[in-house]
């Protein structure tokens, strides 16, 4: 059993003093508000809901930095950048996807989130030949979760094609791609790699997008394991809606509500190209939107409509996507100020009783175990320890409580902030630093220099 007791923590009932929280291993046993300290407590500053990570790439965080070169095109775009990370990644052995995926997954929990949703598209060896397991990349990612000990929700993609035209796959691609039989034999795969880790890993199901599947295989994999999270690219780029209208005669949005029974399982991921009737209708199934506001404003996707979305009780929750900073704080503070920028607005997504960064990050907290089948999301008796508590001693936190602490957090401090972080009870970070730091960054070091050539 650990005791932790924090100055203030925010509960489902709100923000409460001197709370002591007890762990049972992986869960919450008991929580005691005006509790005295004990011997032996873990002492923090405030103890909040530690978010799911949504949605990573976890390879892309090796290419961080390198495509920020324009082209010999007079622009730059999404589909520009896709070409140089598909040449990218026909560099990665498995053994470099683990070593990558766990310093992704380190970095993570150091910047507050409790757990990671990995869609997990790099499947078969360069030149597309596949594994002799067709699970080998699904199963370096498992491992790298046994390294870093975050909750992993491992989401094996279906990627069968190059476009809504049915193209075949083109180079890079190629390493994606699968058939439906194929697919049913990974997904099998890896939830055989999942037994390795505690019993909070789950297994979903990623038909990768509109474009990159066909109708049927959609609906396949919407039966392939029924109660499990099931996520989807959606709406993400103007070229992708043109292309959905052209060949299935509706925009993504649209058409998938005609299409498919969305509810509560299913996560959307970016949804930035909605007209307003599509953002409300969407709201309404009570799927999570999956937002990457750091990878999105790096690729120039565009705005979710995050202020119909909420005021439309939406669910929402956040993701790091292409890796490029993995920073909780900051995607929580580029997503608001998307909002005014836009509206030209200040606190766009603030209620009447809850600031800004109290509805950024609780949204975020719920959305994310939604979305990662986790049963966590709130600092609540019988849930799942995901768990983060700041440092109130930092400047930018000095003598704030309540919402005004994430305000503080969110909008003027950063992720140094973050001193303790537990995934499924397990303390893996400590003042601020992975319990493991110095062995996973080394792997990656060298990973990196292989790549680079040095």
């Amino acid at each position: 059993m650990t005791r932790i007791r924090a100055e203030q923590a925010l509960l489902t009932t709100g923000w409460a003093r001197d709370v002591a929280v007890t762990l049972d291993g992986a869960r919450i046993a008991r929580i005691e508000p005006d509790s005295a300290p004990r011997a032996g407590d873990i002492a923090v500053g405030a103890l909040l809901p530690a978010p799911a990570n949504l949605h990573s790439h976890a390879f892309q965080r090796a290419m961080a930095g390198m495509t920020e070169r324009r082209g010999p095109s007079d622009s730059d775009s999404f589909w520009t950048w896709r070409q140089l990370m598909f040449r990218f990644l026909d560099q990665l052995t498995p053994e470099d996807v683990q070593a990558i995926a766990a310093f992704v997954q380190m970095e993570m929990l150091e910047a507050g989130y409790g757990a990671s949703v990995e869609f997990h598209y790099l499947h078969h060896a360069p030149g597309g030949t596949p594994y002799a397991d067709p699970a080998e990349m699904a199963a370096r990612v498992v491992r790298a979760a046994q390294d870093s000990g975050i909750g992993l929700t491992l989401l094996p993609v279906l990627y069968q094609q190059g476009g809504c035209d049915g193209r075949a796959l083109g180079p890079g691609q190629v390493r994606f791609g699968n058939t439906p039989d194929g697919f049913a034999r990974l997904v099998e795969g890896a939830e055989t790699a999942l037994g390795a880790l505690p019993d909070d890993a789950r297994l979903g199901i990623a038909p990768h997008s509109l474009r990159a599947v066909t109708p049927e295989a959609l609906a396949l994999c919407t039966r392939l394991r029924p109660t499990a999270p099931l996520h989807m690219h959606l709406a993400e780029q103007t070229a992708e809606v043109d292309e959905v209208l052209a060949f299935l005669g509706a925009r993504p949005v649209e058409w998938l509500l005609d299409h498919a029974a969305v509810d509560d399982r299913w996560c959307l991921i970016h949804c930035t190209q909605m007209q307003r009737p599509e953002t409300l209708a969407l709201a309404a199934t009570r799927a999570v939107a999956g937002l990457c506001p750091i990878t999105e404003s790096s690729l120039g996707d565009g705005i979710f409509d995050g202020v119909a979305w909420t005021r439309a009780q939406g669910r929402f929750g956040i993701g790091s996507d292409s890796n490029i900073r993995i920073t909780l704080s900051e995607e929580l503070r580029t997503l608001d100020h998307s909002q005014r920028l836009r509206d030209r607005v200040r606190a766009a997504l603030a209620t009447p009783t809850q600031s800004t960064g109290r509805v950024l990050l609780q949204g975020a907290a719920l959305g994310g175990a939604q979305a990662a089948g986790r049963d966590s999301g709130t600092l609540a008796e019988g849930r799942l320890a995901d768990m983060l508590a700041l440092d109130t001693r930092r400047v930018d936190l000095e003598g704030r409580t309540g919402d005004a602490l994430l305000d503080a957090w969110i909008f003027a401090g950063d992720d140094r902030a973050v001193a303790e972080v537990w995934s499924a009870g397990r303390h893996l970070v400590r003042a601020g630093r992975h319990v493991a730091r110095d062995r996973i960054e080394t792997g990656y070091r060298a990973v990196v220099r292989r790549l680079q050539g040095v």
